[in-house]
């Protein structure tokens, strides 16, 4: 039996983010994923924004935390080295129906105490982004909107957590959780039993799952699919800040925005669906986005796409974000309700979970010992010529280019496999230094990147998984 202070569940940015703040504190912690990788499923399908909470329902836990958090990414970028830029967002109207709501979003997120948000005229805003449609009257401008690469974010985290002692069971489905006189005693699991005094359900899509097994599941969460283009590098019609519609009842909309890579992101769709597995994209989805977005941005060229995805975001019914815990169970915190501003809050949401588990009588006395930085890996085509030659010199491998499309090398793939909670599939890789994000999707890469996995894990090329255990990438010989 695994003996644990806490159990989270769930290895998103949330919960890799209460994760990090709690391994500040003199208490053993176990993540549990039933994933391959730390990211979860709607941390590394979504917009790659850091909100600043303007559009949120003033009063809310939600606003709280998206509020509180935005300013915190300036400082922990910088401590865990996470691209990060702070490019702004535009919300333009085309006509007067849009217009007359801007007056109505400015109060709104002045009441969210965001007060950087402010007018543009036609002119202002074309000057900003001359890609708009001519026809747009002017837009609000809201300067601390930002962009992250989620999959590093949440990789930082999590070997931030590590490296101060939290461990990660990975691959690992939670199957049951065992009560006794009102408090929380077991957490029953694919890899064994942990012992626990407090469990953490941050398992986002599944947290309803999760909290049925403890009789708390009061609430329903449906999957809403959001599907995106990722536009090549060079395609010929780029916007410079995160471009946003006039927002509805149901969804954000469909936006334009640049990528901290460089590619243009366009999308979401906002589809409720039956299952929690559905990741696939649709013809009719795709063509929603391409009638949308271009209405905005007339000149947006989807036949420059080099891929399509689809992300899930856990919606819930009832609708909120909600941090609960109870009177009549001892040691349990669900939360519920995270949904596309789960990205952007996860880190305050750290803070206020800590909070909530010494409601629950959880004693956190701090460590002297606690490591606030965490080194990323080294990336060579950012790198001055001098800069390159001085790392081959150091580290050979990084003298052979394996992915041609982001100039990514064989040293900073060995970097992701042999670091904490190091890559162990083709999609970890992908996602800790971009081999395969490219305009070929892997066509030329693909095979090093299996070969050196195989090579630095001790395995068969054909037990070289995509991501999930199964998903091999190689099936058999053709000779």
């Amino acid at each position: 039996m695994i003996k644990a202070d806490i159990v989270i569940i769930g290895a998103g940015a949330v919960g890799c983010a209460i994760a990090r703040e709690l391994s500040k504190y003199k208490v053993n912690i176990v993540v549990v994923d039933k994933r391959d990788d730390v990211g979860g499923d709607a941390s590394k399908s979504n917009s790659a924004i850091i909100h600043t909470g303007y559009d949120a329902v003033p009063g809310t836990l939600e606003s709280q935390l998206v509020v509180a958090a935005n300013p915190m990414y300036d400082q922990l970028t910088k401590d865990l080295d996470i691209p990060f830029e702070r490019i702004g967002a535009i919300l333009p109207a085309f006509n007067e129906e849009q217009f007359e709501k801007l007056a109505s979003i400015k109060e709104k997120a002045f009441r969210n105490h965001v007060y950087d948000v402010e007018y543009l005229s036609k002119q202002e805003i074309l000057e900003k982004e001359p890609e708009l449609n001519k026809n747009v009257l002017g837009g609000l401008f809201i300067p601390r909107e930002s962009i992250i690469d989620p999959f590093i974010f949440v990789q930082a985290l999590a070997e931030n957590a590590n490296e101060n002692g939290v461990d990660f069971l990975l691959n690992t489905e939670v199957t049951d959780i065992k009560v006794e006189n009102g408090a929380i005693k077991t957490v029953e699991t694919t890899g064994g039993i942990i012992a626990a005094s407090f469990v953490i359900n941050a398992a986002a899509l599944h947290c309803d799952d999760i909290a049925a097994m403890v009789g708390k599941a009061d609430y329903k969460v449906v999957a809403r699919r959001g599907q995106f283009y990722i536009l090549d590098k060079n395609t010929s019609c780029k916007v410079k800040n995160i471009v946003l519609p006039i927002p509805t009842k149901v969804t954000k909309g469909k936006l334009m925005t640049p990528t901290i890579h460089g590619n243009m992101l366009v999308g979401p769709t906002a589809e409720d669906l039956g299952d929690k597995v559905d990741v696939s994209t649709t013809t009719e989805g795709l063509d929603s986005i391409y009638e949308d977005v271009s209405k905005m941005i007339p000149n947006v060229n989807i036949r420059d796409t080099i891929t399509q995805y689809s992300g899930l975001r856990p919606n819930r019914n009832p609708e909120g974000l909600h941090v609960d815990i109870y009177d009549d169970l001892k040691g349990y915190i669900n939360l519920s309700g995270v949904r596309s501003t789960g990205l952007t809050l996860s880190i305050s949401m750290g803070k206020y979970v800590a909070e909530k588990l010494k409601e629950t009588g959880c004693e956190l006395v701090f460590k002297e010992e606690y490591k606030t930085t965490r080194k990323g890996i080294p990336c060579f085509h950012q790198m001055s010529v001098s800069e390159q030659e001085a790392i081959i010199k150091a580290e050979p491998a990084y003298g052979t280019i394996i992915c041609r499309c982001e100039t990514i090398t064989e040293g900073e793939i060995l970097n992701a496999i042999n670091r904490p909670l190091g890559a162990k599939t083709v999609d970890a890789v992908k996602r800790r230094v971009r081999a395969g994000m490219g305009r070929c999707q892997s066509g030329f890469c693909g095979p090093k990147v299996i070969e050196i996995l195989a090579r630095e894990l001790n395995v068969p090329v054909d037990k070289i998984n995509k991501n999930l255990e199964g998903s091999y990438m190689i099936v058999g010989k053709n000779k």
